[in-house]
């Protein structure tokens, strides 16, 4: 059963021009919120050095000035969405070919973004973590406020504390017994995500209305951080996610520019790569490419949440049934194409063409295994140098030696920029589906992947160690959103079987019976969130935009 918790909330109001009032719920804002932003969250220990009035009154600012164009954009996407579900394919824009035709480039990279092999990933609000991936040989630590981020009121402060003092190279740990952390004389170059355009801060109200998540992240980031980076040599750099076109792109540059403006900063020291991680936007590479020119510095195919929009956008069109996620590869059409795709766009226009995550976690216990675990790593990204990537991701310091040395060994000098690439990529191509099979066992994996998860996700963990694999949202909304679609088309197993509600069920059972049985008598509120949470997602009429929407509710 579950239960709501106690938290103890304090409300602060930064006065603007308005009056005083207590917060209300949202959908009855009145006029006396106009011009005051509040928190309404409990008091985190970071709270005070990092919600300084002028970092509030900053974030009111750029909430009056970008919100309602993001929830335009928002409005769009419900109306591109409708149409894809009435029937219509994406396609190659008619009205945007003179700008994929046209002669143009991005701005060259900053000297700290030139070299790009390796890049690791991980959860912000984890102290030990961002000290280990900043120290782990890696060019760049992309610091995650999104899919390894569990966006918790304490763990999203915690996050821009420890960036704060990451930018500022201060950040030390001691762990329990004592052992200390501190940054190496070489670090990894800093790099934020911010949450999407889709997400909303619940802690912090302006005018009555949550802030979105992407000022809220982005903004603390950039006015906490911006003249420390740039002073030491390096700048304020991001990692865009969940865009879907080039509209979007259009208004995060809008946000580069006008904080730049802002805060005194010299036009194009804001930086940016962005996450090709939906089918939509695929069909607008060099569109975001453009419409982000003086700010972006290279394109990155998110292999995890492309899957994932797949499922969601065509979720009404039994045609686009994926089969289980084992089967599909980075070798099916539809993903070799967009990777393909987007080394040859990003190298035509001066931009990094980023490889996708390895979350494979080495296996020291066993070194059979992980020399079978590198020999994956080191085949997956061999095949991505070769399609032109000047990097990719990891998840575990264990990788970066194995994978800096397949993109050393395919290239000299920072990157292989110079390399043009050749792609004949067709909507055909981008909309491939991927034939294979659904097992039981690939359903019972969806199933307690997804809890296991979940379970972490609630208690406050963005990214966990499941079977081997480091998995985050975008692979939990994989398992998740598979499950609903097999459910919703009554999809057959190979043993003949129908996906049933009544199957899922009967399997789900079975499921969290086991993760009981392994863990011995332990707390299990958690683990009743993330079945009431996967038990609706997976028996929805629709397929929820995002599980962090509705999982919200249930976090710790």
């Amino acid at each position: 059963m579950i239960r709501p918790n106690t938290v103890h909330f304090r409300w602060i109001e930064v006065e603007t021009g308005g009056a005083r009032r207590p917060p209300r719920a949202i959908g009855q804002r009145s006029q006396t919120l106009q011009n005051t932003i509040q928190v309404l969250g409990p008091g985190a220990a970071a709270s005070g050095e990092i919600l300084t009035g002028e970092a509030l009154a900053f974030l009111a600012d750029l909430s009056r000035a970008f919100e309602s164009k993001r929830q335009a954009l928002m409005a769009a996407r419900r109306d591109v969405q409708a149409e894809i579900d009435g029937g219509r394919l994406p396609n190659f824009p008619v009205e945007t070919a003179d700008v994929r035709q046209g002669e143009w480039r991005v701005a060259p990279a900053p000297a700290d973004l030139e070299d790009r092999r390796v890049e690791i990933t991980g959860p912000a609000s984890d102290r030990k973590m961002v000290i280990n991936a900043l120290n782990s040989g890696a060019q760049v630590y992309m610091a995650d406020l999104e899919d390894a981020h569990s966006p918790g009121w304490t763990q999203t402060l915690d996050a821009q504390l420890n960036v704060r003092d990451a930018s500022n190279q201060t950040i030390a740990f001691t762990n329990p017994e004592g052992r200390e952390y501190r940054l190496n004389d070489q670090t990894a170059t800093l790099v934020v995500r911010p949450r999407g355009l889709h997400l909303t801060e619940r802690h912090v109200h302006v005018d009555g209305w949550p802030i979105s998540a992407s000022l809220f992240d982005f903004g603390l980031a950039l006015f906490h951080n911006a003249k420390a980076l740039l002073a030491r040599g390096s700048g304020p750099y991001f990692y865009i996610p969940k865009l879907q076109g080039r509209l979007e792109a259009r208004w995060w540059n809008d946000v580069f520019d006008y904080t730049e403006d802002r805060l005194g900063l010299s036009r194009g020291v804001i930086r940016s790569t962005v996450l090709i991680e939906h089918i939509l936007a695929a069909f607008e590479m060099e569109e975001i490419l453009y419409e982000m020119r003086g700010h972006v510095t290279a394109l990155n195919l998110g292999r995890w949440d492309y899957i994932f929009s797949f499922i969601k956008t065509f979720g009404h069109h039994e045609w686009a049934l994926l089969p289980e996620r084992a089967q599909v590869t980075m070798a099916t059409t539809f993903l070799r194409s967009a990777a393909e795709l987007m080394a040859a766009v990003c190298h035509k226009r001066g931009a990094h063409a980023m490889g996708g995550m390895s979350a494979y976690i080495p296996r020291r216990d066993d070194p059979e295994s992980n020399e079978q675990v590198l020999a994956q790593v080191r085949a997956d990204k061999e095949r991505e140098a070769s399609q032109g990537c000047d990097g990719a991701w990891v998840a575990h310091p264990g990788l970066v030696p194995v994978v800096r040395e397949v993109f050393q060994q395919a290239f000299s000098g920072p990157n292989q920029l110079s390399r043009m690439p050749e792609a004949r990529v067709t909507a055909e191509d981008l909309l491939d589906v991927p034939q294979g099979e659904v097992t039981e066992a690939g359903l019972r994996n969806n199933i307690s992947v997804a809890l296991q998860y979940l379970e972490t996700w609630v208690r406050g963990t963005g990214a966990v160690a499941i079977l081997g694999l480091m998995e985050d949202t975008a692979t939990a909304e994989i398992a998740r959103s598979q499950i609903w679609q097999w459910i919703s088309f009554g999809t057959s197993l190979s043993d003949g079987r129908r996906v049933t509600e009544a199957l899922y069920r009967e399997l789900r059972i079975e499921e969290t019976a086991k993760l009981l049985e392994a863990r011995g008598p332990e707390e299990t509120g958690a683990l009743d969130r993330a079945v009431e949470l996967l038990d609706e997602l997976v028996t929805a009429p629709e397929c929820a935009e995002f599980l962090t929407i509705p999982g919200n509710r249930y976090l710790a």
